[in-house]
């Protein structure tokens, strides 16, 4: 299995580490360290000599609670440090819901759109510019649609019941199907059950334990553990309320979760620690 982007057909046969680039102040977990230009770009750099295969860019936090900005301002975040990160010799996506963050990034050579809201959301409802024109317009970029329960002010606050996997399987089966009916080829699209996004841990563990049940749709699977509450929280049970409350402690934790979803058919892990998920992963390759 490939995965078409603007200029790159990446072979899914063996799994690919996307490192995170967080330009934003409040994000969950890194907020801040990146938000100049400078250490940003050297941020990128070393996630590509660390061995990551893509870099994903974005510059407005999407963490519970979390309050939205402007297009002008993810922009001014964006543009400077993607002009320089698309030079890396690795494929480089932007993580944004924004049509017009989308085409103004894919104008400046970005690869692939990441979008949490499957691209779904509106401004207004009579936006002349849609998140899926922008991307079925374009002649090749990759696109990675999310599952997403409510939007990142409230999600948590009001998680979503039920079957998280059978609503995920459902939701990602149409949104895919709707965009490729769109003009988007198969192989330019890879979904992701949305890790943490309105859902409680224990959905977010299920859609875990049965992966497998994502995979029947003809499209890879992208899976972001990295650093989530969820595993926090599962360590902190069993070893002292002390235990991964800080996203930074979460490593091992992180990079587990990171191979068993490989180990379950996830094609694409989405990571903060990428040196320590590729020698994980290497691991998981040599039993192979």
């Amino acid at each position: 299995m490939k995965w078409k982007t603007s200029r790159f057909l990446l072979d899914l046969a063996m799994p690919r580490v996307m490192g995170i680039v967080n330009l934003t102040p409040d994000s969950f977990s890194d907020g801040g360290r990146h938000a100049d230009v400078s250490s940003a770009l050297q941020h990128c750099e070393r996630l590509v000599r660390d061995g990551a295969d893509l870099l994903d860019i974005g510059a407005e936090s999407t963490r519970p609670g979390a309050a939205p900005v402007t297009q002008d301002e993810e922009l001014a975040r964006l543009v400077p440090v993607l002009r320089e990160a698309v030079r890396l010799g690795v494929p480089v996506s932007v993580d944004t819901y924004k049509p017009g963050v989308m085409q103004i990034a894919l104008d400046l050579g970005v690869d692939i759109v990441n979008d949490v809201w499957a691209l779904r959301w509106r401004q207004h409802a009579t936006d002349s510019l849609t998140a899926t024109q922008v991307v079925a317009r374009h002649p090749a970029c990759g696109v990675c649609l999310m599952h997403m329960h409510g939007e990142p002010s409230t999600m948590q606050l009001l998680p979503m019941q039920g079957d998280a996997v059978a609503q995920a399987r459902l939701f990602l089966q149409k949104a895919a199907g709707e965009l490729h009916r769109a003009g988007v080829e198969k192989n330019r699209i890879v979904i992701d059950p949305g890790i943490g996004f309105g859902k409680s841990a224990a959905q977010n563990f299920a859609l875990l334990a049965r992966q497998a049940e994502l995979l029947g749709s003809d499209y890879p699977l992208l899976v972001g553990w990295s650093r989530k509450s969820s595993l926090g929280a599962l360590v902190g049970t069993a070893c002292g309320d002390a235990a991964g409350s800080e996203p930074e402690q979460r490593l091992a934790l992180s990079v587990t979760a990171a191979v068993l979803a490989v180990e379950r058919g996830a094609s694409v892990v989405r990571v903060h620690d990428v040196l320590e998920t590729v020698q994980a992963l290497r691991v998981l390759s040599a039993i192979r």
